[in-house]
């Protein structure tokens, strides 16, 4: 079976799983909010496979994400909005737009150079984009994205227009300030919603320096509950082996448990 053949199977498969006549009851009953939660299940399905190295399932994953596409151009082609073909067609007109190194030039670009000209592409879109009632720097950032990776995309943005740190050294900076901030709120009133204020500053702060050393601040705070929870498991473990449980052990040997983990490589 060719590509072509098997696309186009696909998208007779979720048009039949459509179908009123016959159809699956679970399928007919979606709409395009319905479908949300089960994108971003799939999507982080597939962001566990690559960062815990099982390629093998990552197969799988990939069509389970491709399948949420698949439903929403059905969607759309029943409200006559658009169809899959149109969806293929604006994706390959945005990317040979948005690297005219690659499709037109032909040049080597630094990685400094295609920051900018890439900055320099997504404006002249947000710009064509623009309303005369919304010209807002944030209006192609969905409210709903994770915070951190939000963060990470508004400090993208005004880098772009030159407001950034030259270095790591300024954001780093810049999160020894915030921590002090906190410190003194929480002297002051640690319940208070100033408090909370200089919290969140702290953690905008956080994510300027993994995004000025070239890391996701997501895939990073993932990691690290990963990390954390994987520690605690083998703290666990550690306290069973004393003949303790967590239940009644002390925060003092949870402690001791925790720093003998820590020096196991």
């Amino acid at each position: 079976m060719t590509d072509k053949n098997a696309l186009t199977e696909l998208l007779n498969i979720m048009q039949t799983l459509r179908d009123p006549n016959g159809g699956c009851p679970w399928d007919l009953k979606q709409d395009f909010k319905s479908i949300v939660p089960h994108t971003l299940e799939e999507a982080y399905e597939v962001a566990d496979c690559i960062e815990t190295n099982n390629l093998g399932e990552l197969k799988n994953e990939l069509g389970d994400l491709l399948f949420q596409i698949v439903f929403y151009a059905q969607l759309a082609k029943e409200q006559n909005l658009f169809d899959f073909d149109d969806v293929i067609n604006q994706l390959s007109t945005k990317l040979v737009r948005r690297h005219p190194h690659v499709f037109n030039e032909q040049q080597a670009l630094t990685d400094e150079q295609l920051a900018k000209q890439w900055q320099a592409i997504k404006a002249q879109e947000r710009a064509e984009k623009a309303s005369p009632v919304n010209t807002s720097l944030w209006q192609d950032i969905p409210a709903n994205m994770p915070s951190l990776s939000k963060a990470k995309k508004i400090q993208q943005r005004v880098a772009g227009l030159g407001f950034d740190w030259p270095s790591y050294h300024g954001a780093l900076d810049k999160v020894s300030e915030e921590v002090l901030e906190v410190k003194e709120a929480l002297e002051h009133d640690p319940l208070s919603e100033h408090t909370a204020e200089e919290i969140g500053d702290l953690l905008f702060a956080t994510v300027n320096v993994a995004r000025h050393v070239k890391r996701d601040p997501e895939q990073l705070l993932r990691q690290a509950n990963d990390k954390f929870s994987a520690r605690f498991e083998k703290v666990q473990a550690y306290l069973i082996a004393q003949g303790k449980s967590l239940d009644t052990a002390s925060l003092e040997e949870m402690d001791n448990a925790w720093d003998a983990i820590k020096k196991v490589k």
